[in-house]
């Protein structure tokens, strides 16, 4: 018991540090709920992020192991499952497909449209997964233990009326990304130079745009604009999407950085 509760006062300290503390406080109670009952406990909907996160505490508790699942196929946001390592049934996730349907000659409705309505009935992030986008509407994944509130008073999107069903969840489509390869050169790979390159917007209003708030970087929000980025990290700017720096190519002949850019549409 000592050497767990020594492992649980590391693990929360190493996530201090990012901010990240009462999520680890979170996931370690249901690793620890799950070996204690031999059984599986499950978490929200979490981002790559917070996924990351959950594979951090699975790693450092002992006989725990984990696994996700979002719904659909390639889900961004999922659920995580710790499951101890003597339990040898199926996790139940609880999620459950919606389809939002709604007429589109009269009414453009986006993601940050759908996710306002949720917001708005006072709905948690972590009960809503991915949003998908069909040529009906929309599909969503949810937390099986809302979906009879949300049927019952999600009747609109702004001021959309809308039809709220529910689906099998094989019939999921898996979403389309669509992406927008940038060549640029920055004289630095510092987060306010490499975001303003990929959502083609001036540094100096990038960096407002940081201190302001609005920027992640890999899912958390972004400390300062001169944070330094590489290949792999995932920027996000409130209401325009997503821009991964794919490759650093290099310098130029006047000491530039030369990289490539993945805008995510």
């Amino acid at each position: 018991m000592a050497n767990t509760t020594q492992q649980r006062e590391t693990v929360l300290r190493y996530f201090k540090a990012s901010g990240d503390a009462e999520l680890a406080a979170q996931l370690l109670d249901l690793a620890k709920g799950a070996r204690k009952s031999r059984r599986a406990r499950v978490s929200g909907f979490l981002d790559p992020h917070g996924q990351n996160v959950a594979e951090i505490v699975a790693a450092n508790y002992p006989q725990v192991r984990y696994e996700m699942n979002g719904g659909f196929q390639n889900a961004e946001r999922q659920k995580v499952a710790f499951i101890a390592e003597d339990f040898y049934g199926q996790p139940d996730f609880a999620i459950t497909a919606l389809e939002i349907l709604w007429d589109k000659r009269y009414y453009d409705i986006g993601h940050r449209d759908v996710l306002g309505a949720f917001m708005g009935l006072g709905c948690k992030r972590e009960i809503l997964g991915d949003i998908v986008f069909i040529d009906e509407g929309a599909q969503l994944a949810v937390d099986t233990p809302m979906v009879d509130f949300i049927l019952s008073n999600l009747t609109k999107i702004g001021a959309a009326t809308v039809e709220v069903k529910v689906i099998p969840l094989e019939d999921l489509k898996e979403k389309e990304q669509k992406i927008k390869l940038i060549s640029a050169t920055v004289a630095a790979l510092r987060l306010d130079a490499v975001a303003a390159s990929g959502y083609g917007v001036s540094r100096s209003r990038m960096a407002d745009e940081i201190k302001g708030q609005n920027v992640k970087l890999n899912w958390q929000e972004a400390k300062s604009p001169s944070q330094t980025v590489k290949e792999g990290d995932v920027i996000s700017f409130r209401s325009r999407g997503r821009v991964e720096l794919a490759e650093v190519r290099g310098t130029t002949k006047k000491g530039r950085y030369a990289i490539t850019l993945k805008r995510y549409i």
